[in-house]
């Protein structure tokens, strides 16, 4: 029965490349939390990708630790960040926990998704949770050129935003040309990095490669900004800082979901921030971006082939949306 103990089943991954379900007992609910039955969950590709294969380095263990997350790096742990559940009496919450059926989650952790945003689509808000504050980096204005390297979720959620601001030309860059399709859907162009446009006026680097980071130097305008996303974890990616990089005076901007952005500091909470994430989802365009449901249970065999490519995977739990 609701709130009361029970057993649970988690995704955990155990060894390098080796993920399995685990039973583990559920308590009731503790002061202040609430029991949640499990809706959708998403991969959230980049950073599940490194504590999948162990690439955490030691140095990042607790600055990495999702906050309500199991175990310890590198392994076993249970980890994840982008879940839709429904609590007991029938509403619906996004909260940042791992990949579970049944859990318990402190209240205050629990962010409500709108009524017309589809439990598969509201998962996507931890990687709109990053755009936002992408963006609140770099404060775009109005007639800038932009230019979007890497066309993975994150990629394609920022360069979405940018499209929404008056007179911003956005150019989304991947080797993939199957990315052209949810580019154009999103409002934006699309070029393979031998057809980049030069002089942007911003450039946000989301692929996670030394070769994405040089192009983004080159296509900046002089004077501008390089919002750098990506995470490299144990990797050390030269970063080509000479020949003109000083005389053009660019800025290199490290940019993260971990604290607001100072622009928006002080006047807006990471709760608000996600709150006005899953407001911006109320858009159908998103789905584009939503791949076919893998079943909670195939996750351990599956997980390596979903970390290998595609946009967002949703994990279906069997749990109606209604």
């Amino acid at each position: 029965m609701a709130g009361e103990a029970m057993t649970a089943r988690a995704f955990w991954t155990a060894a390098p490349g080796r993920g399995e379900l685990r039973a583990e007992a559920l308590p009731a609910p503790g002061a202040g939390e609430r029991r949640f039955t499990m809706i959708a969950s998403g991969i959230s590709r980049g950073t599940e990708a490194l504590v999948f294969r162990g690439g955490v380095p030691e140095s990042q263990f607790q600055a990495m630790r999702a906050p309500l997350m199991g175990g310890a790096f590198p392994f076993p742990v249970k980890y994840g960040y982008c879940a839709v559940a429904r609590a007991e009496d029938g509403a619906r919450f996004f909260i940042l926990h791992p990949h579970q059926d049944v859990f318990n989650a402190p209240a205050a952790l629990a962010v409500p998704v709108p009524d017309d945003v589809p439990s598969r689509r509201a998962v996507l808000a931890a990687n709109m949770e990053t755009a936002l504050n992408l963006l609140w980096d770099a404060g775009p204005l109005p007639g800038m050129r932009a230019l979007v390297i890497g066309a993975g979720v994150l990629g394609l959620l920022t360069a979405a935003l940018l499209a929404r601001i008056p007179g911003v030309s956005v150019t989304v860059c991947d080797l993939d040309p199957a990315r052209a399709a949810p580019a154009t859907a999103l409002g934006c162009r699309f070029a393979r990095p031998e057809a980049a446009p030069s002089d942007q006026d911003l450039v946000f680097h989301t692929s996670a490669s030394e070769a994405g980071l040089a192009l983004a130097l080159r296509a900046a305008a002089d004077e501008a900004a390089i919002i750098e996303a990506s995470w490299y974890g144990r990797d050390a990616p030269a970063v080509p800082l000479g020949e003109d990089f000083h005389a053009r005076r660019l800025r290199l901007i490290a940019s993260q979901v971990g604290r607001v952005a100072p622009a928006m500091r002080g006047r807006r909470t990471s709760g608000e921030r996600l709150a006005l994430a899953l407001d911006l989802l109320r858009d159908p365009v998103f789905d584009s971006l939503l791949a076919p449901p893998t079943p909670f249970a195939a996750l351990p065999e599956a997980m390596p082939r979903l970390l290998a490519g595609g946009l967002c995977h949703v994990i279906d739990y069997g749990v109606p949306d209604v």
